[in-house]
């Protein structure tokens, strides 16, 4: 089991450091290459460079708002059941 696990972490790593290096050469580097430079044909367009952070975000902050508004309403849910069998 530990070794899966260290295996896992290892290859997670890995795919971290490569999305980092690829979205800063990407968003940070690339600008200042010609636009005739055969490196722009591995990118999007610039413009991806925003937007596609900007979409991740959203959908990220709206399911975590979405697990807690129902953990929220799970748990009140669960205090007036607790409630209305202590009153019967």
């Amino acid at each position: 089991m530990a070794t899966s696990d260290k295996a896992l972490g290892g290859l997670m790593l890995l795919v971290a450091a490569f999305v980092f290096v690829y979205y800063t050469t990407w968003a940070i580097l690339l600008p200042f290459f010609d636009t005739s430079n055969p490196i722009h044909g591995y990118f999007p367009a610039r413009e991806w460079a925003v937007r596609l952070p900007a979409f991740i975000l959203v959908i990220g902050l709206s399911c975590i708002g979405f697990f807690v508004g129902s953990t929220i309403v799970k748990e009140n849910r669960k205090k007036a059941q607790k409630a209305k069998l202590r009153a019967a």
